[in-house]
């Protein structure tokens, strides 16, 4: 009984040093972490989308706290010193997981400025065709709200690919109720 004790307390032991070193490796490398995704993942979408800015959208970014308590990041685009485009990363159920979307909005004229793909899983050449031009270059300049033809908008799913297609428009929608509700907060922000 008494060696069933010892093991039972050298294995909780080890197991709470475990837990603690994972912790501290979390907590230790988290802003590296942040700044590869910036660079790698959202900031070549983002870039995209802002092509003409004079600032860096990714060193001026903000964040911003929703009214559910969430805090999303906003890329800010900027010429001669005034702020004419932001862009929100939101996320959309796909066929193969969540879909990230970098959406950028035309902040004085309420419209899309474009979109970049930020994260998939979806099934090669069917749902990847999500990043491809025919796909993305259907965002620019529309009216908010953007849906699907199929539901009565203006822009094409992807043939074969509906669950993909479906998935990005839920991302692009979900950016543009983030973006509604924070606009006053942006347009106090970058005067």
């Amino acid at each position: 009984m008494k060696s069933m004790i010892q093991m039972i307390a050298v294995l909780s032991l080890l197991c709470g040093l475990a837990g603690f070193s994972l912790s501290y490796l979390k907590m230790s490398t988290a802003t590296q972490i942040e700044s590869q995704v910036l660079t790698f993942v959202q900031g070549p979408a983002i870039l995209s989308v802002f092509k003409g800015s004079d600032n860096s959208p990714i060193e001026d970014r903000k964040a911003f706290t929703l009214k559910d308590g969430r805090k999303v990041n906003v890329f800010p685009a900027m010429k001669g010193g005034k702020l004419y485009g932001v862009a929100i990363e939101a996320f959309g159920k796909g066929y193969g997981g969540d879909i990230g979307v970098a959406v950028g909005f035309n902040i004085h004229q309420d419209t899309l400025a474009g979109i970049g793909m930020t994260t998939m899983k979806e099934t090669a050449g069917i749902g990847t065709r999500l990043s491809e031009p025919d796909f993305l270059n259907q965002f620019p300049d529309k009216k908010l709200p953007v849906k699907l033809k199929a539901d009565g908008g203006e822009i094409d799913a992807i043939s074969g690919a509906t669950v993909s297609s479906v998935g990005a428009m839920l991302a692009v929608s979900n950016a543009v109720a983030i973006y509604q509700e924070i606009k006053p907060l942006l347009l106090e922000t970058w005067k």
